[in-house]
Parts: structure tokens; C-alpha cells; sequence
């Protein structure tokens, strides 16, 4: 697969360009922020591995930019900070998966393996609509009722899932899982403070029916 290797420290792109290479990928280097911003979107890759810590601008802002300029290419951050604030944020900003320095090469080689084995886009339903909301995950559009709304791309994750699972329960686990990557509690209200805010913007200043049923103990459901 071709991989895009954003990181700025020789040793360690030396050391993770090498292993990939060996397992027969095609590694493309970038050192600086702006490199990988260009290449992000000028080339086409089946992965991207991105350090938070990027010179000029940082990881974080390309990944905003990407995503922004419709790159939907999986991206898997690297960064020293293990954090679960820190996690969180790049997980906002549209990582598909966080690894913390200092790793090994074995697990790194395999998060890559599992982000390429997720289905592409063209396999999966770009257009969603239920009720009177509808999902454009290509524009990463939202409207209801014909009024746009801005949403922060975890709420566009959040409400991508409620979607395509519209009359059955979402749990909070399939939350941290599927839209954080976490695979443990990290005993925050992240899931409900997200919620909350994705709900105050679908209702908007006119007051709409609320259209995600909580249902307490179990999870959330969209009405259908």
C-alpha cells in the first residue's frame, strides 16, 4: 500500500520508513507541515501516518485542512503525548486512530493494516437521510429541513453513526469505539457533552422536535 509518512525526526521516519519498506509498502516521506498538507491532497494514499508535532504548521492544522479539502484518506497520529485530552483532540480533528511515542513497529505495522482494511468510500453510503435530516459525508454537509448546519467533525461522526444505525440503540461504547477509537472507558461525559451539543444544533433557534431518543442505561436511538 502507499503510505504518506509525515514526521519530522530523522531517526524515527528512518526507522519507520524502513520497516514498512521492508513489508513490501511504498513510504513516501514528508519533514515539515506544509510538505504533508501538499502531498495529502495532490497525491492519492491508502494510509497516512501523521505526527502531531510537525514544524511550520503542526499536525493538528493539517489534519483540519485535509479534512476540510475532503481528504478522507485513514490517519493514524503519532505523538509523545499519551494524554487523554490530548487524544481527544486529535481524534476531533479527524485521526481514525492515535499511537503514542514510544511504540512498537509491530503494532504501528498493524493499526496501518487494520485502517486499510476498512471498506473505501465508494463502498460505502456517502448520502444519509432520516426524517427530515439529511448527511452529505463527501461535502460533510448536514441539513434539516433545508437549513444547513455546522457541525465540529466529532459531531459529524456522532451523528454519522446515529444515522446509519436510525430506529436501533447506540451504545456509548459504540461511541468511544467507533468515533473516538477507544477501546476503554476513560470515565469522561466526552460521549454526553458531544451528544449534548450536536442535539442544541439540530433543534436550532427554532426549536425542533429532538430527533435522538436517549434511552437511559442503554444508549441513544435516532428516531427513524
Amino acid at each position: 500500500m502507499r503510505v504518506l509518512l509525515a514526521e519530522d525526526d530523522a531517526e524515527t521516519a528512518g526507522f519507520v520508513a524502513h520497516g514498512l519498506r521492508e513489508l513490501g509498502h511504498i513510504v513516501t516521506p514528508a519533514a515539515a507541515g506544509e510538505d504533508a498538507l501538499h502531498l495529502g491532497i495532490v497525491e492519492t494514499f491508502d494510509v497516512i501516518v501523521l505526527d502531531r508535532m510537525m514544524p511550520g504548521i503542526d499536525g493538528i492544522e493539517v489534519l483540519r485542512r485535509w479534512r476540510a479539502a475532503g481528504v478522507t484518506t485513514p490517519v493514524l497520529m503519532l505523538t509523545a503525548l499519551g494524554g487523554i485530552a490530548d487524544r481527544v483532540s486529535g481524534l476531533d480533528a479527524g485521526a481514525d486512530d492515535y499511537l503514542v511515542k514510544p511504540f512498537a513497529f509491530a503494532e504501528l505495522a498493524a493499526r496501518l493494516a487494520a485502517l486499510r482494511r476498512r471498506p473505501p468510500i465508494s463502498e460505502v453510503a456517502t448520502r444519509l437521510e432520516v426524517g427530515d435530516i439529511a448527511l452529505d459525508m463527501l461535502k460533510r454537509q448536514v441539513r434539516r429541513a433545508g437549513r444547513e448546519i455546522h457541525l465540529q467533525p466529532r459531531e459529524l461522526a456522532l451523528l454519522e453513526l446515529l444515522m446509519r444505525h436510525a430506529g436501533k440503540v447506540v451504545t456509548r461504547t459504540m461511541f468511544l469505539e467507533q468515533v473516538w477509537g477507544f477501546h476503554f472507558d476513560p470515565q469522561t461525559n466526552i460521549v454526553e457533552t458531544h451528544l449534548s451539543r450536536l442535539r442544541s444544533k439540530l433543534k436550532g433557534d427554532d426549536g425542533a422536535p429532538d430527533p435522538i431518543e436517549t434511552l437511559r442505561g442503554i444508549g441513544y436511538r435516532m428516531r427513524a
